[in-house]
């Protein structure tokens, strides 16, 4: 009999569930890139994905589309297929040691209004073990992000708002909402963030910029969607839970 416990990596967040059972040696794979950033013709309308196995033994892999929907700010998979995004080979073996690489393209609307975005799911599929064995598998999903926006257009994020809010310790940090006025998405990672506290005096009591590695950092890449508003808590805790906080974004030029 074949347990199955499957792993789900969504860009870079990895859930793992909890087992006690006997397990056989994992047959791990490694993707890259998990954001795919394509566009509506030219070269750009496809980029390859690399698929590693780095285990001892050969891994069968199978690459699934599904749209990707946006609901108050947030992102979540459709479950359904639009056909305009294919991925080739849509299965493959990968020997021991080896890398497969899988071509994402984009082959929708070349006149596309506004941008679209999809999840690459690539999954590795488990394998019966040999008669008269009982195991527990452990299996990797991973969830790469494609994105294709119009040609000629670029995002225009700039901060709506920003407030004191608590942590889960109930500690004050910085929330912050970020629209993308644009027809295209953009990625808040892809700039700077300045936070600047003030007390209830006006005077200033905290000052700090995030990089965009600091930001991929805390939050992930920070994709906003066209015309739609995200909001964000941030990690760092401010010296202050009463006062005003301000929040500017400066893209990288």
């Amino acid at each position: 009999m074949l347990s199955t416990i499957r792993i789900r990596t969504i860009g870079v967040t990895l859930a793992i569930g909890t087992f006690i059972a006997p397990v056989v040696p994992a047959q791990a794979i490694t993707v890259k890139p998990l954001v795919v950033d394509l566009t509506t013709s030219g070269r750009g309308m496809s980029q390859v994905v690399s698929v590693e196995n780095t285990s001892a033994t050969a891994v069968p892999v199978q690459l699934t589309v599904q749209g990707l929907a946006v609901e108050a700010g947030e992102t979540h998979g459709t479950g359904k297929d639009p056909g305009e995004l294919v991925a080739f080979p849509p299965q493959a073996l990968i020997p021991p040691g080896q890398t497969q690489t899988f071509r994402i393209q984009y082959v929708g609307d070349p006149a596309l209004a506004r941008s679209k975005h999809y999840f690459v799911t690539v999954a590795q599929i488990p394998v019966k073990p040999r008669d008269g064995l009982s195991s527990v598998q452990v299996v990797f999903n991973f969830r790469v992000l494609a994105s294709v926006g119009p040609q000629g257009t670029k995002p225009a994020l700039r901060v709506g708002s920003a407030a004191i809010g608590k942590n889960e310790a109930g500690k004050p940090v910085p929330i912050v909402t970020v629209a993308n006025d644009s027809n295209t998405y953009g990625y808040l990672s892809h700039g700077k963030l300045r936070l600047v506290e003030k007390d209830a005096s006006g005077r200033e009591v905290f000052r700090q910029t995030l990089t965009g590695a600091e930001i991929q950092q805390q939050l992930g890449m920070g994709l906003i969607t066209s015309r739609q508003a995200r909001r964000f808590t941030l990690v760092g805790v401010l010296p202050l839970a009463e006062g005003t906080i301000e929040a500017k974004f400066t893209p990288d030029s």
